[in-house]
């Protein structure tokens, strides 16, 4: 009998107990778990959020910023410096010469379609042919403008050609043609316009309140203390010559 009630007993408590535990799966179900909750569940927020985070927000804020301010932004032209003052024309270019001495020369800024020609000087052999010496020295000693000093020019380039074997003692410019004749051999020529005299020939001007001027005609205009296309426009005492 009591083999029969353990027997039945065993039985009873087998029927009751469930016939597997399924420990295996349930393990393997939170190991599933953990292993989801450490790659699946971290991967997005670690790589793609912090990527998206990372590259794509950044580039789209210094696109926009910068679309914004190209776009906000007009575009300034560039300025130009405006000159208050009106720029004055070079009526001179200065220089200095081989020597060291420091001339100018006047700035062409005009165009003249009608171009003034004066005449050449002509070639007289009756005058001493010193002369013609003596005017070629002037324009090598000439400067580019006046320096008050036309009748001390004169005299150096007379002495210097052998014209005369002395030095004039006059010293305003309007007396130089009573010296020239008086102590010198000179003649006065029968002419009254300046461009008619004769190349090397000497030109008295006078003045009434001033030293007066004198040159000395050259084949294309006339020299004293400077060259010139054009005579003196101070009235013309007389042309002289030594014959």
């Amino acid at each position: 009998m009591s083999l029969l009630v353990i027997s039945s007993a065993h039985a009873h408590a087998q029927a009751l107990a469930p016939s597997e535990l399924h420990l295996t799966s349930s393990n393997q179900e939170t190991k599933k778990d953990a292993v989801r909750a450490i790659t699946k569940e971290p991967a997005p927020v670690i790589t793609k959020k912090s990527a998206q985070v990372m590259t794509k927000k950044p580039v789209q804020a210094i696109a926009k910023e910068s679309m914004r301010a190209f776009a906000t932004e007009p575009v300034r032209p560039i300025e130009r410096q405006s000159s208050s003052k009106t720029a004055q024309p070079i009526t001179h270019y200065s220089y200095r010469t081989p020597v060291g001495k420091k001339e100018s020369v006047p700035v062409i800024t005009h165009y003249y379609p009608k171009q003034i020609v004066y005449p050449f000087a002509k070639i007289d052999r009756h005058i001493d042919h010193k002369m013609m010496q003596a005017a070629t020295i002037a324009q090598e000693r000439a400067h580019a403008h006046s320096r008050s000093m036309c009748w001390h020019y004169v005299k150096e380039a007379l002495l210097a050609s052998g014209v005369i074997d002395s030095r004039p003692k006059s010293e305003l410019a309007k007396d130089a043609a009573q010296d020239l004749v008086s102590n010198y051999g000179f003649k006065r020529l029968s002419m009254s316009d300046p461009f008619a005299a004769p190349v090397g020939s000497v030109l008295v001007y006078g003045a009434n309140r001033a030293a007066g001027h004198v040159e000395i005609r050259t084949r294309d205009g006339f020299v004293s203390d400077f060259n010139s296309k054009t005579p003196s426009h101070r009235p013309l005492l007389g042309v002289y010559a030594k014959l």
